[in-house]
């Protein structure tokens, strides 16, 4: 039988460590660092934005910001520059969880992620790109592309995320440029949706 959240909280609370990032080049800070202590369980899980189609931006926007869009999908960019060259969204129209997803988007799934992973890397000066699954924040199911620039391996593996929010933000016109590269991409790999 699994641990309970209760259970997990109990045996895991008292017994944190910091593990060795200091000495991990790609640990984007200097200094010492503590664990911040593990808050006990809540009753039930937060809501996730627009849980239940209730006040759901994504809905109420549409593909309005989508640099790519079909029937079942979005790849749309953040709502401002970051601090990587590109951190772009393929996301559901429709509420689903990962695993709920309907057999036709499944289906999918495989050739959108190569084909946004490409469209990511036409920007050009990048040394890789990310493909990351964080389902915490909105009820439509997506998957995060983070481009990391060539030549830095300082930025390289999962603190890229970090980097993203350590680095000053793109300036917006280099910004708009990188996306109008992804968007043109998208639009020669995967069609007009």
């Amino acid at each position: 039988m699994p641990e309970t959240p209760e259970e997990f909280w109990e045996r895991t609370h008292d017994a944190l460590r910091m593990p060795p990032v200091a000495d991990w080049e790609t640990w984007p800070f200097a200094g010492p660092l503590t664990p911040r202590p593990l808050a006990e369980p809540v009753e039930r899980e937060p809501p996730r934005r627009g849980e239940g189609g209730v006040d759901c931006w994504r809905c109420a926007h549409g593909g309005a910001d989508a640099l790519w869009s079909s029937e079942r999908w979005l790849v749309t960019p953040l709502s401002q520059p970051s601090g990587l060259p590109a951190v772009v969204i393929l996301e559901t129209r429709d509420h689903y969880e990962f695993h709920d997803l309907p057999v036709e988007h499944q289906a999918e799934l495989g050739p959108l992620l190569v084909g946004v992973q490409r469209a990511v890397y036409a920007v050009g000066g990048i040394g890789n790109v990310h493909v990351c699954r964080w389902g915490d924040g909105s009820e439509h199911f997506h998957v995060w592309f983070m481009a990391r620039p060539a030549r830095i391996p300082q930025l390289a593996g999962s603190f890229a995320a970090i980097w993203d929010d350590v680095l000053p933000p793109l300036p917006e016109e280099l910004w708009r440029a990188n996306l109008e590269c992804i968007r043109q991409a998208l639009v020669g790999s995967l069609g007009d949706g």
